[in-house]
């Protein structure tokens, strides 16, 4: 049972560190058409059932109920990969109805963006990231296990074209694979107008492979743009802004370093996130959730979802905890979490 406008509490999703959550990132699905190796094994993994998926009705109702009662005011849409979720336009487009002033935003692989680039503007998205982690064909192919760098070019002139700006790019450095081409990407990245980032890799793999005496650390990537590159701190406050900004050779070009492992800034994190099954994840690296697609189902109203939701937001640990001796991955991997 919904609750009329007029009956809306306001609340807040804050935790017992004062921090509230105005963010949501909301995954659409566990699929994606990639097979990136820092992510999921070459033959891809058993994909949720699709009777445990929320519905795309359920899906905007706890969008509705996070941005009309619990203060979010930024949504942005994960998977997997979101463009293979059937209807994500039409959510696109009733998700601006139920919340016309929050910005709309997208992480995306970028295939299939070229044709779908201009009825998500028309849907009301404000902007795109795109995740590449190199763009030289046979990286990119060994990396994600196809040969799509082509695809990911025309999806991102395409958004660009649609006016979905800033557009942000995603990048993960790999030892011994791309780590050499970080120098290379920027440059690319800034003659078009993207907005790069750099993002240490994080323990969320598939496989559990990860490992931190192998991963490219945010001064390693320091190191490698400042060889070729004049890079100076930018000077705006960066506040729950997960990069580090610096402008590229005195701006007004600027590239993010997101050092999630070697200088986490939890203490400032105002993100919350809905899996494609309807469960809260306080934490990325969460080790538990909470259900809402259950009560949801079984006919909770929305001041109900909302009073669950802020209990669940509750109890948010200080931090991540990787760099604890007792850290445990969680049992997700980021295509089941959604970034």
């Amino acid at each position: 049972m919904r609750t009329s406008p007029t009956d809306q509490a306001q609340q807040k999703l804050v935790d017992r560190f004062g921090r509230v959550a105005t963010d949501l990132r909301v995954s659409l699905t566990d699929r994606c058409n990639l097979r990136c190796t820092y992510c999921m094994p070459p033959e891809g993994l058993d994909w949720m059932p699709g009777d445990e998926v929320l519905t795309d009705d359920e899906v905007v109702r706890l969008i509705g109920v996070a941005t009309g009662r619990l203060g979010v005011q930024e949504v942005r849409f994960t998977g997997g990969e979101p463009l293979v979720r059937r209807g994500l336009v039409s959510i696109v487009a009733r998700t601006r109805e139920v919340a016309p002033d929050a910005e709309l935003s997208i992480t995306t692989n970028a295939l299939g963006l070229a044709r779908m680039a201009g009825s998500l503007a028309e849907a009301g998205l404000d902007r795109v990231n795109v995740s590449l982690d190199s763009i030289r064909p046979e990286t990119f192919a060994e990396i994600t296990r196809r040969d799509r760098l082509h695809d990911v070019v025309a999806g991102l002139e395409a958004a660009a074209e649609a006016g979905l700006g800033p557009i942000k790019i995603n990048a993960v450095l790999l030892r011994g694979v791309n780590d050499d081409q970080a120098a290379e990407l920027l440059g690319w990245s800034v003659e078009r107008g993207y907005e790069l980032r750099f993002i240490e890799q994080m323990p969320l793999d598939a496989q559990h492979g990860w490992s931190r005496d192998s991963m490219v650390t945010a001064d390693d990537t320091l190191a490698a743009l400042s060889a070729a590159f004049d890079l100076t701190p930018a000077q705006e406050p960066r506040g729950s802004a997960p990069a580090e900004l610096f402008y590229v050779d005195g701006g007004p070009a600027k590239v993010g370093i997101i050092a999630s492992v070697t200088r986490p800034f939890c203490g400032d994190c105002d993100r919350v996130r809905l899996t494609a099954d309807g469960q809260v994840r306080d934490c990325l690296f969460a080790r538990s959730e909470s259900d809402l697609r259950t009560p949801l189902r079984a006919g909770a109203s929305d001041d109900d979802l909302a009073a669950r939701w802020v209990t669940a937001m509750a109890g948010k640990r200080a931090g991540h905890g990787i760099d604890d001796l007792g850290f445990l991955q969680p049992d997700r991997p980021m295509s089941a979490i959604g970034g």
